[in-house]
């Protein structure tokens, strides 16, 4: 009775099926929602029954329990293809708009902190977007929110190529295009989770490289529009291309739930079924299915907030952990990147040596982060995938802290490579790992939870390091600050995930234990039953 291995012996065949139920039932808890029970083995001798419950207590990554068998491919790789284009233009285009920063600069004679606005306030937009995207979604499906915000990109940039102040470049390109991009990220982030389970990180990876993918194409691409039509008519060109989100939106057919129809087994149910999934999951998670106060509120009447936005994620360990070490991470996220090529040419680097530095962080972007997929789908590393993420933040800090040793453009290009492969990693983890905390079902609501949370971070981190440029004269100081700003949450998510996932054993093992005692019970009861019939008949 005790937690180890426990053997059942029975020689009725009731009681043999009886501690088969109980057997299955704590197996599959303690297995977690990615592996199966068939992984556990069964045993059709009741003299061969071992339960090794030690062997159970290492928590696999979580999956997906939404009441259908995601496909794992077939269409899914259309959408992958899909959601490719849609985050590839909602995080490239941002970083792509700095080549002309330099000029607009001079155009408008603004300041090195008034310049980094334009981007920030787009970025910001973008995440501010994440709740309103996240009712759109649950309400409206992922396909005509992504292809109205195409549109609303577009008309963004058609607009901005009238723009007489740097005002109007902050409500157009700033407000107007970041919404928009909130309306191709975050739609493209969720319908991922619903075609793909096993496959999920290699699928995230593949989707997230779109953004060095476009990113890497835009770049050079921007610097010939300058040269050939100034930032006004490249503004206008860049309206029409954007509108290819439009297209990437078509291909986001919804997943098609009754042609992969999966049981659910032990979950919960809303007219009073208990669940003893209600404990933590393998990343400080609950299971994907509704929770019980969500059952309470629906019987009551949820407002309408409620029923897109769950609210309850605030009392999520593992989720509270992502969004404290976020919002220190945001501060200095973008910033790197969005002064990367103004550092180049405060140098004395030419236009396009300095736009070929994005394209080389692009390029090595571009292979780290479906590589970075494949390691965090292995056996050994999704279980704890947390850590992976936590070292993809510290490597950053480490990147930035040591950019201002680059002396030369041989010494960006080093810094560029490095900067490159630590940011596909980081960005190719960072919805993967917030999946793997909250699950499918409550991924849409988490998106639009931190996004809102993080604008502010990413509104203030670029403005924020153009000032310390302005202040100082030099970016080698801006790049100190994003470095610690980095690295700090680095290293707290190290921290904090070591105490949430060893909470997460104690729990397993209380839940084993409890499971053991029913186990036992179990089969004490039918024994006694049976050896109480058994004398009454010899009797």
């Amino acid at each position: 009775q005790q937690l180890g291995i426990l053997s059942v012996t029975a020689s009725e065949p009731l009681i043999a099926a009886r501690v088969f139920e109980i057997k299955d039932r704590a197996v599959g808890r303690l297995e977690g929602r990615s592996q199966s029970l068939s992984q556990t083995g069964h045993y059709k001798d009741p003299a061969e029954c071992r339960f090794p419950v030690r062997d159970l207590i290492m928590p696999p990554a979580a999956g997906t329990n939404l009441g259908y068998k995601p496909p794992d491919g077939g269409w899914g790789w259309a959408v992958v293809l899909a959601a490719f284009i849609s985050i590839g233009f909602s995080y490239a285009f941002p970083k792509s708009l700095t080549i002309y920063f330099k000029e607009i600069q001079e155009y408008f004679s603004v300041s090195y902190s008034e310049i980094a606005w334009l981007s920030s306030v787009m970025l910001a937009s973008m995440y501010a977007g994440g709740p309103i995207s996240s009712v759109l979604v649950n309400r409206y499906g992922s396909r005509p929110v992504v292809m109205a915000g195409g549109i609303m990109v577009s008309t963004a940039m058609v607009l901005a190529s009238f723009g007489t102040t740097i005002i109007h470049l902050y409500l157009c390109v700033g407000v107007i295009g970041g919404f928009g991009l909130a309306f191709n990220l975050q739609p493209a982030l969720t319908i991922i989770g619903t075609y793909f389970q096993v496959r999920r990180p290699l699928a995230n990876g593949l989707a997230m490289t779109g953004s060095p993918v476009v990113l890497f194409t835009l770049a050079p691409l921007n610097q010939f529009l300058f040269d050939s039509f100034g930032w006004r008519g490249s503004f206008l060109i860049l309206g029409s291309i954007v509108l290819n989100c439009c297209v990437a939106g078509a291909l986001m057919r919804p997943v098609n739930k009754l042609a992969h129809p999966e049981p659910i087994k032990d979950s919960l149910k809303c007219n009073g079924g208990a669940s003893e999934d209600a404990a933590a999951d393998d990343t400080g998670t609950q299971p994907d299915n509704p929770p019980p106060e969500e059952c309470q509120n629906e019987s009551k009447g949820q407002s309408q907030v409620s029923r897109f936005i769950d609210l309850s994620l605030f009392r999520h360990r593992g989720f509270l952990i992502y969004l404290i070490g976020n919002v220190v991470m945001f501060f200095g996220f973008f910033a790197p990147v969005v002064f990367l090529a103004p550092y180049a040419k405060h140098q004395g680097t030419d236009e396009y040596s300095a736009a070929f530095l994005l394209s080389i962080f692009a390029l090595v972007d571009m292979f780290i982060r479906p590589l970075t997929g494949l390691i965090g789908n292995h056996k050994l590393i999704r279980p704890r995938i947390q850590y992976f993420f936590s070292f993809a933040v510290s490597y950053n800090g480490i990147c930035h802290l040591l950019c201002p040793l680059a002396s030369g453009y041989e010494g960006l290009v080093v810094y560029a490579v490095f900067f490159g492969s630590a940011f596909g990693m980081l960005s190719a983890l960072l919805f993967e790992v917030l999946m793997d905390l909250v699950g499918a079902h409550r991924f849409s609501s988490a998106v639009g939870l931190v996004t809102i949370i993080e604008c502010g971070p990413v509104l203030l981190g670029p403005p924020i390091s153009g000032a310390l440029v302005d202040i100082f004269g030099d970016y080698k100081y801006m790049y100190y600050a994003c470095g610690v700003l980095m690295l700090v949450p680095g290293i707290f998510f190290f921290i904090m995930h070591y105490f949430n996932y060893k909470k997460l054993e104690e729990e397993r093992l209380q839940s084993a234990t409890g499971e053991i005692g029913t186990l036992t019970e179990g089969v004490q009861f039918h024994m006694n039953q049976h050896d109480k019939t058994a004398n009454e008949t010899n009797g």
